[in-house]
């Protein structure tokens, strides 16, 4: 029988949670298992990982196959650092991006200030314009009537 250790999910809607478990590689995702060697909750801060390595690797030595979500967290169980790592990473990404989004607010913002600018000085300039057109036909009026 080829055996494999793999995720079964359970939880309710968009609440996931999911028994590490090992089982005939023909058995449907959550159908019936052979045994249960852990546990993982993503929904919780930061994720709760329950694994019984010793089992597994007792599994593995009889041939069975991980899959590669597994396989990652057995890595971040047996190696907790990792997981700060990762978490410094992805805060390290987050605050990069909020930035970039804070200097193209920045660039729009004064983008726009220039626009707004060069939009007035258009106007002053087409009112000084029909100013001085105003005047130099009042200008012509009155010469005529002298």
């Amino acid at each position: 029988m080829a055996t494999v250790i793999r995720l079964q999910r359970g939880g309710r809607k968009k609440r996931p949670f999911y028994s590490v478990v090992v089982m005939d590689s023909r058995a449907r995702r959550d159908g019936a298992f052979i045994e249960k060697v852990g546990y993982f909750d993503p929904c919780r801060e930061p994720d709760v990982i329950e694994l019984n390595v010793e089992r597994i690797r007792a599994w593995e030595e009889q041939g069975a196959q991980i899959s590669p979500r597994v396989a990652s967290l057995v890595k971040r169980f047996e190696n907790p650092e990792l997981v700060e790592k990762e978490k410094a990473r992805a805060e390290a990404k987050a605050a990069a991006k909020a930035e970039a989004e804070a200097r193209a607010a920045a660039e729009a913002a004064a983008k726009a200030e220039e626009e707004a600018k060069a939009a007035e000085e258009a106007t002053a300039e087409a009112e000084s314009g029909e100013a001085a057109e105003e005047d130099a036909a009042g200008e012509g009026e009155e010469q005529a009537d002298a």
